[in-house]
């Protein structure tokens, strides 16, 4: 089983993480340099002005950044490090620019091609499968996945609410996403 660390010493190979998710998609490799940066890229983002509920969210998009354009990385040019801080630093940059001009965010609404009806009934025909899913789970499970993905409350708020720990949030999110993912498979 590969590691974020160097056969040689203790040193993390963040880099080598990245290359191993361009080339096999690796979830394991992903996990480790998630656990590193995520904290670190929300302190970031704290340190320039963002509420904890938005630095959370600025450092989990750019997660999903390093996820889908991690083949681009080149360990020749730049540290992982460098590549995923420059990453958050333009995520915060485009933030910086639509707090300041709201007008932004509208031009690129105007641009968003409208949907066809086909596709407005394809998502309601998904929305349905997903609410008769997620009456399946178990009501904890359930009432975490409704604040988090419908209410969109941050896990720690989550928590805080139900009187639980993070932990015990994040866990019923992981089982309930592995349950309702059964549930509805083969839904495009």
């Amino acid at each position: 089983m590969a590691s974020a660390h160097n056969s040689n010493d203790d040193t993390p190979d963040w880099s080598g993480c990245i290359v191993a998710v361009a080339r096999s998609q690796d979830r394991q490799r992903f996990g480790e340099l998630f656990a590193h940066f995520a904290p670190r890229l929300k302190n970031f983002f704290m340190r320039s002005g963002a509420t904890a509920s938005v630095a959370e969210d600025l450092a989990q998009d750019t997660m999903l950044i390093v996820w889908h354009k991690a083949g681009y990385f080149d360990p020749a040019r730049s540290s992982a490090a460098t590549w995923i801080f420059t990453i958050a630093r333009n995520l915060r940059i485009d933030l910086k620019r639509r707090q300041r001009d709201p007008r932004l965010l509208e031009e690129f609404y105007d641009l968003a091609p409208e949907p066809m009806p086909s596709d407005q009934v394809l998502s309601a025909e998904r929305a349905a499968r997903v609410r008769l899913a997620l009456e399946q789970l178990p009501a904890d499970q359930a009432d975490v996945v409704r604040r988090s993905f419908f209410d969109d409350a941050p896990h720690a708020d989550i928590a805080r609410a139900l009187n639980v720990p993070l932990g015990t949030v994040k866990s019923r999110i992981r089982l309930a996403m592995q349950r309702l993912r059964s549930l509805v498979e083969d839904i495009k």
